[in-house]
């Protein structure tokens, strides 16, 4: 009987939350959302994680994996872009755990995407570097080398012609600057190339919401290397949570086998 974790996707607009079969990758049930409480402070937030992860009513050795927009080292949150600032310095683990009663993984949103992608996705069978990029609001990445998360790359940041990767390779940025598809994908291909050119992944995948019209832009990509769409698409960050979950607790197992 294959295992069930259970992953949540904090994000600026929405809240979102399932249970995952860690045998197959698939949810076993609809997502469950609520938006994201404006200010998104960390006690809002937190009360509203809490409410996504008790309606599945999980058991207390149930492997809860936590993602976040921003930087999150130990548990410790040290960006917060599209949430309150006061989310900065403060221990997610901790504020989750205050609200919910379960002990929790946490994790940046696009680490958990990417592990989600090479557990279960586009990047299943890939040795090597798999770089995992999110075209949204913003610009997400995630590192995954020969299975292992390199965390919080925020190689989104990156300066192509002097100016932040962002604001015209974002998914947003096709909105905001009234770019065509072919238009956008040329921003999105230099800021690529970039990425070819300093880290020389093996497998290129392009996640976020605009995946699902990745033949929409995809073609006009010229790289090195292979670029494909998240075969998980907006649930890889629910799935690679609760994967990542799991694997902590095994690791949190083993440490303890070491010290007893």
């Amino acid at each position: 009987m294959s295992k069930i974790a259970i992953g949540i996707d904090i994000g600026g607009s929405g809240i979102k939350g399932a249970p995952v079969d860690l045998g197959s990758g698939k949810l076993t049930a609809d997502r469950y959302r609520l938006a994201t409480p404006q200010p998104a402070t960390p006690d809002a937030v937190g009360e509203t994680a809490a409410k996504v992860i008790t309606f599945w009513s999980p058991k207390s050795d149930t492997a809860i994996g936590v993602t976040f927009p921003g930087v999150v080292q130990k548990g410790v949150v040290r960006t917060a872009a599209n949430v309150d600032p006061a989310w900065i310095g403060t221990n997610l683990r901790d504020v989750i755990r205050e609200h919910s009663g379960f002990d929790v993984h946490v994790m940046n949103d696009a680490d958990a995407a990417g592990f989600g992608e090479y557990a279960y996705g586009a990047a299943r069978t890939e040795d090597g570097l798999v770089l995992m990029v999110t075209l949204g609001t913003g610009i997400g990445t995630a590192l995954i080398s020969d299975g292992r998360l390199v965390p919080n790359s925020e190689l989104g940041h990156l300066l192509v012609d002097g100016v932040d990767a962002e604001e015209y390779a974002a998914e947003s940025a096709r909105d905001r600057h009234g770019l065509g598809w072919k238009e956008w994908a040329s921003h999105v291909g230099r800021f690529l190339g970039e990425m070819e050119r300093l880290l020389w992944p093996d497998l290129i995948i392009i996640g976020g919401g605009v995946s699902k019209e990745y033949e929409q832009f995809l073609p006009f990509f010229d790289l090195r290397a292979p670029v494909v769409p998240a075969a998980l698409f907006n649930n890889a960050g629910i799935v690679g949570a609760a994967a990542a979950a799991v694997e902590e607790q095994r690791r949190a197992v083993k440490r303890a086998a070491r010290h007893s």
